[in-house]
């Protein structure tokens, strides 16, 4: 998998200066012990939010998810990044500009929220576009898959239907998703959803 970060961080906001890790809450300096800690806080919060979801109203949610998911590890979960990022080479959003990428991104919501539940179609093809639009403009440090995920999953449970991006069983699925999301392919992350969306039969919608 093409996982190549830079960062361009000259005055080391984020990371210590003589280890290259994240600082944290836990004052962990090594990257492994950091990564388990991390993934073991994370996850356990994203399975609260599986009982007590987080209601999608616009990108802030988006702020909200990530300080609820990172809020045990990092002093900065739920808050924007200050520092650019690239991947493979490329830039994702420019920091300077967020404000336009953030209305852009509601724009698409807004657009969601008014599409009929039973049109799936279109559901998952503007899933697929906030998805994509969501990681271009990669708002956080640290997390932005895991939250985009969880963002995508809180959107499709607003319709009535249930979706899983990253199933412990199915490193397919999630194989799909990463390879969607670092070429923006649209169409493959549309057919992805679509095949994926099931009916939530507790909704009352």
């Amino acid at each position: 998998m093409r996982d190549d970060y830079s960062y361009l961080d000259p005055d080391y906001q984020y990371t210590d200066p003589k280890t290259g890790v994240l600082r944290n809450l836990h004052n962990i300096v090594d990257r492994i012990m950091l990564n388990i800690v991390e993934s073991g806080a994370s996850t356990k919060r994203a399975n609260e939010l599986l009982e007590h979801p987080i209601q999608i109203k616009s990108t802030e949610s988006l702020l909200e998810i990530h300080h609820f998911l990172f809020q045990d590890i990092y002093e900065w979960a739920g808050k924007l990044r200050t520092v650019e990022i690239s991947k493979t080479g490329r830039q994702f959003f420019p920091s300077s500009n967020f404000k336009k990428g953030f209305a852009y991104i509601d724009s698409l919501v807004s657009d969601y929220m008014v599409t009929a539940n039973n049109d799936i179609s279109r559901l998952a093809y503007l899933l697929a576009v906030i998805l994509d639009s969501v990681n271009y403009l990669h708002p956080f440090r640290e997390g932005n898959g895991r939250t985009q995920r969880e963002f995508i999953r809180l959107l499709a449970l607003e319709k009535g239907y249930l979706i899983n991006l990253n199933p412990p069983d199915n490193s397919n699925i999630y194989e799909q998703y990463m390879t969607g999301t670092i070429d923006g392919d649209i169409p493959k992350l549309q057919a992805l959803i679509l095949e994926l969306m099931e009916k939530d039969k507790n909704h009352a919608g």
